[in-house]
């Protein structure tokens, strides 16, 4: 139980923290970049998945359409 408290206290201080980092010009432009650098990642995760989300549809109609041809045989 101690260490549940120290571990919100610890998120708590951390946020007030950040918080009041935040309102400094460098602050600002550290937590821009930031989240610049977060958006990017999404996106290029997003990307990926769609781009291996194509592969796998194909690769499923390619298997479809060889066993239909084996059952017109």
């Amino acid at each position: 139980m101690k260490k549940i408290l120290f571990l919100v206290v610890g998120v708590g201080i951390g946020f007030f923290a950040a918080h009041q980092f935040s309102k400094t010009p460098r602050g600002r432009q550290f937590f821009d970049d930031v989240d610049s650098k977060a958006r990017e990642f999404g996106s290029a995760v997003i990307d990926g998945y769609r781009v291996r989300e194509a592969e796998l549809r194909s690769a499923v109609a390619d298997a479809e359409d060889a066993i239909n041809d084996l059952r017109n045989r």
